[in-house]
């Protein structure tokens, strides 16, 4: 879909959490991955931390950032997936307001050309929560890339068009 290049370009202020109970700041390969891409992109980095693997740990996380007015969207990488101590998902419920069904569809669609029906284990996902944005991601590299490269980067631009995530930051709150 096209940029409309007549349009300014609104950055977005975003935090970022990677989810393991192994991973470091020294070897967040994913985490590094997101940063330099949401910069590279010209959004704005806010907070980026490493959470373990525990869902009260994860939403306390998502609630300091959700209750942030600096914070306009979170991208988590990390506790997706199946095994038992995988609740990323489990943990965007506990803050959720609304779904965002069409992310993790069209991420699980997108990855089948990567990695082929082993997308089927992937629980990608995304929430809206009082007003701000919250991907899930996998942990791996290659999943970090497809999502931000084939989707986030372009909802994410104020200038895309027919639509994008940016333009409804306004009235995310209403009621």
């Amino acid at each position: 879909m096209p940029i409309d290049e007549s349009l300014a370009f609104k950055p977005v202020r975003i935090a970022l959490l990677t989810v393991s109970d192994t991973r470091t700041p020294e070897d967040d390969s994913s985490g590094d991955l997101l940063a330099a891409r949401i910069e590279a992109a010209g959004h704005v980095l806010v907070a980026r931390e490493i959470s373990k693997d525990s869902k009260n740990e994860i939403a306390a996380h998502l609630h300091r950032w959700i209750d942030d007015p600096e914070t306009d969207a979170v991208i988590t990488t990390g506790g997706t997936g199946l095994t038992g101590r995988d609740v990323t998902p489990e943990a965007l419920d506990q803050v959720a307001d609304k779904a965002i069904p069409g992310f993790g569809e069209l991420f699980r669609w997108l990855s089948y050309e990567s990695i082929g029906t082993s997308t089927v284990q992937s629980r990608a996902c995304a929430v809206l929560a009082r007003g701000t944005y919250i991907f899930a991601l996998p942990g791996s590299n290659g999943a970090v890339k497809d999502g931000w490269d084939k989707i986030l980067v372009q909802q994410l631009d104020s200038r895309h068009r027919p639509c994008n995530f940016v333009e409804l930051m306004p009235r995310l709150r209403e009621r």
